[in-house]
């Protein structure tokens, strides 16, 4: 599921960056190769950053 619909940013691809340590929306940006845009998908992004990953990267949060 896209999460970032400016970066095209999928949400496997933002918990990988989560998993692999993080901790800030901009950090998922840059781990990610692009900037924030509209910030839209900021809500969701924290979502995940408070989740803290804790589901493997590969796992849908909605199982």
């Amino acid at each position: 599921m896209y999460l970032c619909l400016c970066n095209a940013l999928s949400d496997l691809q933002v918990r990988q960056a989560v998993h692999d340590g993080a901790k800030r929306p901009r950090e998922i940006y840059a781990a990610c190769g692009c900037r924030a845009q509209c910030g839209a998908c900021t809500k969701g992004l924290l979502g995940i950053i408070r989740d803290g990953a804790s589901a493997p990267p590969g796992a849908s949060a909605n199982q």
